[in-house]
């Protein structure tokens, strides 16, 4: 299953509305780092307030995501992180200190313009 990337202006959006597996956040992971290169995107919000939980594996790719993202210089807002996410973001020892989040998408995509006319 593929998860939608919805292109707004100069940024992506993508509401995560399924089950991370493995198979399908590599996938997430590989479409959206085409999509950033093939519409030279400032920006992505990442939308998980759908995402109750997720794995080790899960936690690493979101956080790979967010670096390689950052690498091809679009800048990532994170919204909607439930407490099972977070506490396994932190217990995995994934930092993204530096990544800007948001409670929701209107949000996110407000703090994603703050951000990038920093």
């Amino acid at each position: 299953m593929r998860i939608p990337i919805l292109k707004l202006k100069n940024y992506l959006l993508i509401s995560v509305q399924v089950d991370l597996d493995d198979q399908t956040a590599l996938q997430f992971q590989e479409d959206l780092l085409n999509k950033i290169h093939h519409e030279g995107s400032a920006g992505v919000v990442i939308d998980l307030t759908s995402v109750e939980m997720i794995d080790s594996f899960i936690a690493k790719v979101l956080g790979d995501v967010v670096e390689m993202s950052n690498l091809m210089g679009a800048k990532v807002v994170l919204t909607g992180i439930q407490p099972g996410v977070a506490i396994t973001l932190i217990d995995m020892g994934i930092m993204l200190e530096e990544v800007p989040t948001a409670l929701d998408l209107e949000q996110g995509l407000e703090k994603l313009q703050q951000e990038l006319e920093a």
